[in-house]
């Protein structure tokens, strides 16, 4: 199948596409993370969020999934399965709903500082991968900038069992989506054309059974979910984090998703009002630190 990156074939380098789509990624996926948590203020529910989330890239990708089918050929059905739960609806049911009962700092760092680390080993018992030393000291980092950041939010603002339970099981999802997608064998396009079209048609099964409040919200927050759900998380995002996947591998494009919290936390001090301070800043020199070495810049060439 023909791919679709951010960049055109033998006109630039595939890697600045991939670090380019990753950087976008965790950019938006701050975003969203804020947007999510501001809905619980909202008449908006979970199952509302993902009609907006997943409808509007599987309206704009309609030529994209027509074309391919539901069921694309040569990509086998567990993977499709896989795809679909760990980037769409069961995914997003799961931490939208975590997100509506957990603040947006903790809330970040525990799904998007799970994330590297939850593709890293699946990568490493499921695939045979075998990161180097520089790979696995910036996992190590990664983790020492999370606990650094959850501790700090954890006596500023608390977290609930929800939040301890279904946002790392999120970014287990969301690790079987990497890896999968990388196996598919479909572009970027391709995968969140697949993923929004069938997590849209899962929501509106969803709303024919619990009903929606989308007639009751405003036109602001309306507004709000369609740009922040619909076309940056859904679209955007979506078709980044798969561009980045095909550049620099699975493991490597998660381990950006680390940069998420602390984006999330300064997003919560700015927009709702929650705090930001020393330890999140140490969390942040951290964490990128952890980045920089787990994506494999610093490692040897082989």
């Amino acid at each position: 199948m023909a791919m679709t990156s951010l960049s055109s074939p033998g006109t630039s380098n595939p890697l600045a596409a991939g670090y380019a789509g990753a950087a976008v990624t965790v950019l938006i996926w701050a975003t969203w993370v804020v947007a999510t948590r501001h809905t619980a203020a909202t008449p908006l529910g979970t199952v509302d969020i993902g009609l907006i989330r997943y409808g509007v890239p599987a309206i704009l990708l309609a030529p994209v999934w027509l074309r391919t089918g539901l069921l694309p050929k040569g990509v086998p059905l567990r993977l499709v399965v896989v795809m679909v739960a760990g980037a769409g609806a069961l995914f997003f049911q799961i931490t939208a709903a975590a997100l509506h009962v957990t603040p947006a700092a903790p809330g970040g760092i525990l799904l998007g500082g799970s994330m590297p680390l939850a593709t890293a080993l699946i990568g490493m018992v499921l695939f045979g991968e075998r990161p180097d030393r520089m790979r696995l000291a910036g996992l190590g980092a990664i983790v020492l900038g999370v606990v650094i950041l959850l501790a700090a939010s954890l006596q500023k603002s608390g977290m609930t069992m929800t939040g301890f339970v279904l946002l790392p099981l999120g970014a287990v999802l969301w690790a079987g989506f990497t890896h999968a997608f990388r196996r598919s064998g479909l572009s970027a396009l391709e995968g969140a054309a697949l993923v929004a079209a069938w997590s849209f048609l899962i929501h509106l099964g969803l709303a024919a059974v619990f009903g929606t409040h989308l007639a009751a919200a405003s036109l602001p927050d309306l507004a709000l979910q369609v740009a922040s759900q619909g076309i940056l998380s859904g679209l955007v995002a979506t078709f980044a984090y798969g561009t980045a996947i095909r550049a620099l591998g699975g493991s490597q494009a998660a381990a950006f998703t680390a940069i998420t919290p602390v984006l999330a936390t300064l997003g919560g001090a700015v927009f709702l009002g929650e705090s930001f301070g020393a330890a999140e800043m140490a969390a942040a020199l951290v964490v990128g630190a952890g980045v920089a070495l787990s994506t494999g810049v610093f490692s040897p060439k082989r």
